[in-house]
């Protein structure tokens, strides 16, 4: 009688054991993936089962990691949130448009424009712009996007609070804010783009500009080549050449200037006489920058008495004002320009050139005659120079 009284109770025991392991498997997991929820038990019930036992159950360890990270905060992160002049402003547009139907005082966009700081003001901006817009089709008839300048403005706006991604949109032909695409929103960006040498936010501008049929400008080009010079992006920036000269576009000086520097220094003869006659064709007089890119491009192809006759031509149609810059642009040429030039060749070709700017440099300014040239203007020995590849 006591043995089957005791057989009864480690039975109740094992009944009561089961169902808690099988419980506490599923619901944990289950309240971690669903919000806490989805197991409910009764605290009590386990709680006397878990006093039968000699044993813990241990959570698993990466369970515990999950669970601090659900609930824990960082200090670090901050919530970026509008402006309250922003936010004061938006709220005062919008109770007019949505409110009071009527048309808000122009001044109060174009402060929300200026007072814009972060991505949160932006994104306010960008609420009242579709909102008017809507209220000038429907209340006012006016099928017209915004003006240029305020398209401009809120461009200028979206560089100034870093967020570049929603002044892309200003570049939108299709768009629901009532903005118009212009290249000057677009050079807003690109300056952006130039401060930080950001190629491919660069990049991305181009594609905008090409699919939303905005013309390129001479001022385009300035912005685009420098961007491409500084990053050294000598393949970017002949593509974009010939986009912009296949366009139309009339390169400035600057432009040509920045175009054919780099083609010297990285001794691309070939291009730089074809970029020289594209400029020719437009001006007939040499600026310092692509006066002394032809002489360089004569000094690689062995010919120093060229390379000065250029060289004087410039300093004779220049005012005296320029002789300085000359000057120091001869030094660049004589210090600086043979190691870029070296640099930029494979490692079997390094030695030939080197020899030859040793020999024709010294040369050409031998036969600077009519230039005032210092005694003092010496070229290191380049064929001793460890060049790296």
């Amino acid at each position: 009688m006591g043995s089957r009284r005791l057989l009864v109770e480690v039975s109740r025991q094992n009944s009561l054991l089961k169902p808690v392991k099988n419980l506490f498997s599923s619901s944990y997991h289950a309240s971690v993936m669903f919000g806490g929820n989805a197991g409910i038990f009764n605290e009590n019930f386990v709680q006397r089962a878990f006093n039968n036992q000699e044993h813990k159950i241990q959570l698993p360890a990466c369970s515990m990691m999950l669970s601090r990270a659900l609930y824990s905060t960082d200090a670090a992160t901050k919530e970026v949130v509008p402006t309250e002049a922003a936010k004061e402003l938006h709220d005062k547009l919008l109770k007019s448009v949505i409110e009071q139907r009527t048309a808000p005082p122009n001044n109060l966009l174009w402060s929300l424009i200026e007072k814009c700081q972060n991505r949160e003001d932006i994104k306010l901006l960008y609420n009242v712009l579709e909102n008017l817009r809507k209220f000038r089709l429907s209340n006012l008839r006016i099928f017209d996007n915004f003006n240029d300048n305020l398209c401009r403005e809120v461009s200028k706006a979206c560089v100034r609070a870093e967020a570049i991604d929603l002044g892309k949109k200003t570049l939108w032909k299709h768009n629901v804010y009532g903005l118009t695409p212009s290249v000057a929103s677009a050079h807003n960006i690109l300056l952006h783009a130039k401060q930080h040498n950001d190629v491919n936010l660069m990049v991305d501008v181009m594609k905008l500009l090409k699919a939303n049929d905005v013309p390129l400008q001479p001022g385009t080009a300035d912005i685009v080549f420098s961007i491409c010079y500084n990053t050294e992006s000598w393949d970017l920036l002949c593509k974009y050449a010939k986009r912009f000269v296949k366009s139309g576009v009339k390169l400035r000086r600057t432009s040509f200037d920045t175009w054919m520097t780099f083609a010297a220094k990285l001794g691309d003869v070939d291009n730089l006489w074809k970029i020289e006659k594209v400029r020719s064709g437009l001006m007939k007089t040499h600026t310092i920058g692509s006066g002394f890119s032809c002489a360089k491009g004569f000094v690689l192809e062995r010919k120093p008495k060229e390379a000065a006759a250029i060289i004087q031509v410039v300093t004779q149609t220049l005012p005296d004002a320029k002789r300085p810059d000359i000057m120091a642009e001869l030094e660049k040429l004589v210090s600086e320009w043979p190691l870029e030039v070296i640099k930029s060749r494979k490692d079997e070709d390094k030695m030939a050139l080197a020899a030859g700017l040793q020999e024709d440099i010294p040369a050409l300014i031998d036969n600077l005659s009519g230039l005032a040239v210092k005694t003092d203007l010496k070229m290191a020995d380049l064929t001793k120079m460890p060049f790296e590849s």
